[in-house]
């Protein structure tokens, strides 16, 4: 592919596409990239430039682009089903992917519910926890409670659980009021206080909401151990113990957001599991399908479930879409969960993450670094940059800078972040520490 095919892509992409995220204005000063195809960490364009994908492509890609064990997965399943609705019948890969899952929770979390997305699988745990204490003759509980920074999603009601002042500006008036507690961020670690230390102050101020309200709080929805698009706010496992417990005193249910969180990303393949603890419903989406196609599910005990289960079909769980699991999604998830129990993916990701760790320390001690973190495969740190007008900027320049030195890197305001796939190997590992510091270096002092 040449030079002008690449641009006729971006041009008649900026004409018909309405970009993600994006205010499109700025596709006049920040390139758009036209991917022609992957091969393992790397993502290429239609010139044949490469970029190594250290997001994972918005955190959905575990194992690689165009990894050939969920290819030949995806193939066979082709010639078997493509889809088939799921009210009504099933399929040897839904089910076999729904006992796996909860054989992950040691059958704590017993059935699964399917949709397409992250934000699909908020509504559902929300509608569901709704509609448990309908059923269960408790009408008045009907409020929601999420940290300060939460994101969950982006359709209506997932909006009313997050705490984004660009979105509750922009469709406050749309959204059901949720409460919004203090949140176990580390960074907000007062003159001799631990992480630790920090959560329970957190978790105090829950309760004493929880004290007053618990009669009318349905939930509470967290992400587990990091608050990802409050900048990676990355907090102790404790608090999830204290949460834990308060939703247990208060019978109030525990919702854990893993979309983002799970999947191995923090370490464990839940990061529940890092409290010893289980929710009353776990959502999970992006690299449960290793980053192939549209797939999220709510898992949940089954009390919950029993609550639900009547002749009456007004205490049936009321909700669908067309694609409620998907087999050919259901396979990329299956054939995810293999790479994951054949290669010891967890164990060798903890290798991974100390030569990474160790390759990033030389920003740990850098003038213009705060907060340098890690948490599993997770790393962030954040920015100083002093005039308004350069931070305000400071994202788009740091991709712009990241993507000629071959590297997709998309910072969430000044916190610049890596969760690349579960494959790099040792030269990959330095590249990406090495470039990383080159183009923090370039774009701070610019």
């Amino acid at each position: 592919m040449n030079a002008s095919l690449k641009s006729d892509w971006v041009e008649r992409s900026l004409k018909s596409v309405w970009h993600p995220c994006t205010q499109m204005q700025h596709h006049e000063t920040v390139p758009l990239v036209p991917v022609s195809h992957g091969r393992g960490a790397w993502l290429y364009d239609a010139n044949g430039q490469r970029y190594l994908d250290a997001i994972s492509s918005w955190w959905v890609n575990l194992f690689g682009h165009a990894n050939p064990r969920i290819n030949a997965a995806l193939k066979e399943q082709l010639d078997l089903l493509e889809h088939a609705m799921l009210a009504g019948f099933t399929h040897e890969p839904v089910i076999t992917l729904s006992e796996k899952l909860s054989a992950l929770t040691g059958g704590v979390l017993g059935h699964c519910f399917y949709a397409s997305d992250g934000a699909s699988a908020t509504e559902i745990a929300l509608k569901m926890s709704f509609h448990y204490w309908r059923n269960s003759g408790k009408d008045a509980k009907r409020e929601f409670v999420c940290l300060k920074g939460s994101y969950h999603g982006e359709t209506v009601g997932a909006l009313a659980v997050t705490d984004v002042a660009i979105f509750r500006d922009a469709y406050g008036p749309m959204l059901q009021q949720s409460h919004v507690v203090t949140a176990p961020d580390a960074r907000n670690a007062r003159d001799g206080e631990s992480a630790a230390d920090v959560a329970r102050r957190a978790a105090k101020d829950l309760e004493i909401l929880l004290q007053d309200r618990s009669d009318r709080i349905a939930a509470v929805i967290i992400e587990p151990l990091v608050q990802c698009a409050a900048g990676m706010a990355m907090y102790d496992p404790v608090y999830l113990k204290e949460v834990r417990a308060l939703c247990d005193r208060y019978q109030v249910h525990l919702i854990a957001d893993e979309i983002a969180v799970g999947c191995g990303r923090t370490g464990t393949f839940f990061a529940c599991e890092q409290a010893s603890i289980w929710p009353d419903f776990v959502c999970l989406s992006k690299g449960i399908s290793g980053g192939y196609l549209p797939l999220s599910l709510v898992m949940t005990r089954d009390d919950i479930y029993r609550a639900f289960y009547h002749s009456d079909v007004t205490r049936g769980f009321l909700h669908s879409h067309s694609y409620t699991g998907n087999p050919l999604a259901c396979r990329a998830a299956l054939a995810t969960l293999a790479i994951f129990e054949e290669d010891d993916v967890l164990n060798h990701n903890r290798e991974r993450a100390e030569k990474m760790t160790a390759a990033l320390a030389p920003l740990t001690s850098h003038a213009r670094v705060r907060n340098f973190r890690q948490r599993g495969m997770m790393w962030a740190f954040d920015a100083v940059v002093n005039d308004p007008a350069k931070a305000a900027t400071f994202s788009r320049r740091f991709f712009t800078e990241a993507l000629q030195q071959e590297l997709l890197l998309r910072p969430i305001g000044r916190t610049v972040y890596l969760m690349p796939p579960y494959i790099l190997d040792d030269e990959e590992i330095a590249l990406l520490a090495s470039r990383t510091h080159a183009v923090f270096n370039k774009v701070v002092e610019a």
